[in-house]
């Protein structure tokens, strides 16, 4: 029998990061509810500062700056960067204002898809092959969709421009060669003078619950959307090193379970039966979906056995 990779000595701490990170990503309605009176531009701003301060401390930390200035000298780099930049922003955005309305559910229904979206994308894209259970997964997926159109009359906009902008950042990064901390501080970075102009200049730069809420909770909440956003992002890369793809693939699925639990359980979102038919197609599709992701999983282990 030949010695196991190298890779799986890391696997229990790279499996208690990636749980970590997706948990974390869970409860971001937890977060923003607290923050729930500002209003979702502004706290999108903080966001976007908050981050850019922590991320430079972690950078300085890691002794990590040549990467970034590689990134800032690499024109085509930068290009995809920008670019990513405002597909994040669009996608915080989105999910800032889902929870500040009370659409945690259409958010959770967006990160539920997102997956097999970037499926889809990387046919399209990048020519890649589907196997034959991945296909069914889309097909499912697209017919829980169309269902959910169907029989409201309406198109889950909020779920889908979150699947859309994730996917497409995913892709984006995919092709662009920066790691994750570093890529999401020149996001940052890029984003923040526009930031730091709409906190200066248009808006109240710490809301109106600034009038409702104890000082300093306000100021100290909205300075902790950097950790907020950082530290999961943080983990995620650990597990991303430390274990298998198709395991970090199927850990991916706690983050829209924690928000679809919070949307009924916690913030009583009402789940008429034309969303709860599409979920049920969706939640078959993902099935398939991580079964063959898991089976692929096993035959890499047997083959490396």
């Amino acid at each position: 029998m030949t010695p196991r990779p190298p890779l799986a000595r890391g696997v229990p701490f790279g499996l208690l990061a990636g749980v970590g990170a997706y948990t974390i990503w869970g409860l971001f309605p937890v977060y923003f509810k607290a923050v729930g009176e500002v209003p979702a531009l502004t706290v999108l701003a903080h966001r976007i500062v908050w981050s850019m301060v922590f991320l430079a401390l972690i950078l300085t930390l890691k002794r990590n700056w040549r990467r970034v200035q590689n990134a800032l000298g690499e024109g085509a780099v930068m290009r995809r960067l920008a670019l990513s930049s405002l597909m994040i922003a669009l996608n915080w955005g989105i999910f800032i204002a889902a929870v500040e309305r009370s659409r945690v559910l259409d958010a959770s229904f967006g990160y539920f898809i997102s997956p097999l979206v970037s499926v889809a994308l990387g046919v399209v894209v990048l020519r890649e092959r589907l196997r034959q259970l991945e296909w069914i997964a889309v097909v499912l997926v697209a017919i829980g969709i169309a269902y959910r159109v169907a029989a409201s009359g309406t198109v889950p906009w909020i779920g889908m421009t979150l699947a859309l902008s994730f996917a497409f950042y995913g892709l984006m990064r995919k092709t662009t060669p920066v790691d994750a901390v570093e890529g999401l501080f020149v996001e940052a970075a890029l984003l923040t003078p526009l930031a730091a102009v709409y906190l200066g200049f248009v808006a109240e730069p710490f809301g109106p619950a600034a009038g409702t809420l104890p000082a300093p909770w306000p100021q100290a909440l909205l300075v902790l959307a950097g950790p907020v956003t950082a530290l999961p992002l943080i983990l995620f890369v650990a597990a991303a090193r430390r274990i298998p793809l198709a395991m970090l693939g199927l850990l991916q699925f706690i983050t829209p379970t924690g928000q679809f639990l919070l949307a009924v359980f916690a913030y009583h979102e009402p789940i008429a039966g034309a969303t709860l038919a599409s979920f049920v197609c969706i939640w078959c599709g993902l099935a398939l979906y991580a079964f063959d992701l898991a089976t692929r999983q096993r035959k890499q282990h047997d083959r490396g056995s």
